[in-house]
């Protein structure tokens, strides 16, 4: 039964009661967790080797003909042009209908004539450098809410490194911030939320940055920890997540850990974090991992746990 019927089959007596039930109990209703109820976030680590998550980004889009814009102003140039770098790997996997949206002026970034753009388009693609740049131009203005829109028309919206970051609810700070910022500072640790109550953190492994989530995540225990590698990404569907690329993911969850084995196995060391491989899914409202090819937890040893906060 469709919800505007329930509604209009119960009685006022019972609109709080009967009424509230019925619509929030139907799973169509019910807002995600963690992801977007509608649409897809590719959200990648960085520094890509093949065209693959690229490749992906695109069939969601609906194919090479969609209209996907780039957002380089993570690169921090003034202008941007055809010949853009962050355009090449789209280019490489075949897509055709790229078009730039850049801005430093959040004034034009709120304009109607600049988002228009955004309001047609199947995709739109965050591009790698500092975050900050990202957040300056577009966090709470008409790009950001456009961004939303397309989400929930079931447009796609990708990025890597911090392209990855700023989709994420809570942007763990990388380099020195300028004195001058477009936000305040309240703000500077805020992405779009489009990951709300998640911490992306990127190029985890091949930096050695794959302790940092423990600590961010133990300062905000309400939060998800998700460590992004190069060359890896999650495709996220609602509280749904595959894995991507040709490396790994990390999980940070604070209710759940490796534990040790015993002495006889020489495991005698277990951990806060566990990774995913390429293929590998995971519910975020649940907080399950499973292999698809064997049916099970990647984690063999991950046990309901909490982290010890102090």
């Amino acid at each position: 039964m469709h919800w505007r019927n329930v509604v209009q089959s119960c009685s006022r007596v019972t609109i709080l009661s009967v009424c509230a039930v019925a619509i929030f109990s139907d799973p169509r209703i019910q807002s995600q967790t963690h992801g977007p109820s509608r649409g897809y976030l590719v959200v990648s680590g960085g520094a890509e080797t093949s065209t693959d998550i690229y490749t992906r980004f695109i069939e969601l889009a609906g194919g090479p003909d969609a209209l996907i814009l780039v957002v380089p102003t993570s690169g921090g140039a003034q202008t941007y042009d055809d010949s853009c770098e962050c355009l090449l790997w789209l280019k490489r996997a075949g897509a055709r209908n790229l078009k730039l949206l850049h801005t430093a002026d959040r004034e034009i970034a709120n304009s109607d004539a600049f988002v228009e753009p955004l309001r047609r388009a199947q995709a739109i693609w965050f591009a790698e450098g500092n975050s900050w740049r990202h957040q300056d131009s577009y966090l709470d203005t008409k790009v950001h809410k456009e961004v939303l829109s397309l989400l929930n028309r079931g447009g796609v919206v990708g990025g890597g490194s911090a392209g990855a970051r700023i989709q994420s609810d809570y942007l763990p700070l990388r380099s020195p911030e300028p004195a001058q910022r477009a936000i305040a500072r309240a703000r500077w640790r805020n992405g779009f939320a489009l990951l709300r109550n998640v911490i992306v953190d990127v190029h985890v492994l091949a930096r050695n940055r794959q302790f940092d989530l423990i600590g961010m995540v133990k300062a905000n225990p309400k939060m998800l920890g998700i460590g992004l590698d190069e060359d890896a990404a999650i495709v996220v569907s609602g509280d749904k997540i595959e894995v991507i690329g040709n490396s790994y993911a990390v999980i940070y969850d604070n209710k759940r850990q490796i534990a040790p084995d015993n002495e006889a196995a020489l495991r005698t060391v277990g951990g806060l974090f566990y990774l995913l491989r390429p293929g590998d899914t995971y519910d975020m409202g649940t907080r399950r991992a499973v292999r698809p090819s064997t049916g099970r937890s990647p984690a063999e040893r991950l046990v309901e746990q909490p982290w010890q906060t102090q």
